[in-house]
């Protein structure tokens, strides 16, 4: 299978310069670009995405370069926001260049990739010079139809020269890469293709090479919702794990929609595309078992964090969520449980009934009682139906045990002397 016959299947293909992605992609190897400016101190889930892109791209033979855009995330995009952003100050932009250019290498692995900051040779432009022999080739008329542009005014939001020439100055990035690199393609998520069609024509202008091309992906939508896909309850959902821990990561793509898998497994795993359809078959003869999800929220976590935090998320959600046994779990995913879950310190000897009270599984003590008198209360996996019952030190494994209300309310338990 070529190259852009797999990519079309996975869902990563929007919008292509040219007649033929073929012509682009699957002849000749390319050196070729991706742009982020440092807003954040780490990319998310939904910047993930376009970089597992360039992973296919840069497997295949292509060679990458990452722009960090010390320069132009000094002024800001105006694409997808309704008011100016905040500009951040150098010291905080030198923090976010350095903390996403750890993770993008992370992210292709092996793979040999060009890091770049604009700051660089944005720096040294001088204004008059800029504006006689860069500015002369983009019109006012071409700039203010940019959807990015448009959509700001017809909302009546100003927007000012500094953000008015973020496409000019991305252009020029393409162009200083062309020159320096031999760059001949740029990638981008949809909402960025006026932006690169601008560098496309600057360069075949200025140069009169016509191999330069542009293209997109487009923007992940969770099919089951409607809605752009990246995001939890709690806001963004980053791949730092001092921001978001490798657990929550876990448990976002574990409990995604059936709907949803197809997609996912194709845009953030590296599975094979015969592997992902042999799992999506196994997982419609099981559906309770969740195959797809459970194994779509392993390969992303092994993905972005590694082997070794993948198997600890994925033993402590299985005691949480499945049939795997607490005495099995090592002291650091005991450690993740006790981070993770809700937690209630206990005495040994303390009544059922008082702990599903005080520990908020239940409202009040009269319902504490119907609870267990129902059978909807276990401990460590076994159903405990004795309203008189006690948590004692024998419930316990390495200080902790599971208490469960149904399937998906849960309580570790921590012995009080074990805290």
């Amino acid at each position: 299978m070529s190259l852009s016959e797999e990519l079309r299947k996975r869902g990563f293909i929007y919008q292509f310069s040219g007649d033929s992605l073929e012509a682009i992609i699957d002849g000749d190897r390319r050196v070729f670009y991706i742009g982020v400016d440092p807003t954040a101190p780490s990319l998310t889930v939904g910047n993930l995405a376009i970089y597992m892109l360039v992973r296919h791209l840069s497997d295949a033979g292509h060679k990458p370069i990452l722009v960090v855009g010390g320069g132009t995330g000094m002024i800001g995009d105006p694409g997808g926001k309704d008011k100016e952003r905040p500009l951040l100050d150098e010291k905080t932009l030198r923090e976010n260049v350095s903390g996403i250019t750890n993770q993008v290498r992370k992210i292709l692995g092996e793979q040999d990739v060009i890091v770049v900051n604009n700051y660089d040779w944005l720096s040294k432009l001088d204004l008059i010079g800029f504006l006689r022999d860069v500015g002369k080739h983009f019109t006012v008329n071409s700039m203010i139809k940019k959807d990015i542009v448009k959509n700001r005014l017809d909302a009546g939001s100003p927007i000012s020269f500094t953000e008015f020439s973020y496409s000019i100055l991305q252009a020029y990035d393409f162009r200083h890469l062309f020159d320096t690199y031999n760059c001949t393609l740029q990638i981008s998520g949809s909402d960025q293709w006026t932006n690169v069609l601008a560098g496309v024509d600057f360069i075949r202008k200025t140069r009169g090479e016509s191999d330069i091309h542009a293209l997109t992906m487009p923007l992940i939508i969770n099919p089951a919702t409607g809605k752009k896909f990246g995001k939890s309850e709690e806001g963004a959902l980053w791949l730092d794990a001092n921001l978001t821990s490798p657990y929550k990561l876990y448990q976002y793509f574990f409990n995604v929609e059936d709907s949803a898998t197809d997609l996912l497994l194709k845009i953030y795993t590296l599975l094979s595309l015969d592997e992902i359809e042999e799992l999506l078959e196994s997982a419609r003869d099981n559906p309770g078992l969740r195959l797809a999800q459970k194994t779509l929220a392993y390969e992303v976590v092994k993905f972005v964090h590694g082997r070794d935090i993948a198997d600890s998320v994925k033993n402590a959600s299985g005691v949480l969520f499945g049939n795997k046994k607490l005495s099995d779990l090592s002291k650091s995913e005991i450690d993740i449980l006790k981070s993770e879950a809700p937690v209630f310190v206990v005495t040994s000897g303390l009544s059922l009934v008082d702990v599903l009270s005080d520990g908020g599984l239940a409202n009040g003590k009269t319902q504490a009682r119907k609870l267990i008198s129902d059978g909807a209360v276990k401990i460590n996996g076994i159903k405990i139906d004795d309203i008189d019952a006690r948590v004692d030190t024998h419930h316990f494994s390495n200080g902790i045990a599971l208490l469960k209300k149904g399937k998906k309310n849960i309580l570790v338990l921590l012995e009080s002397d074990a805290n």
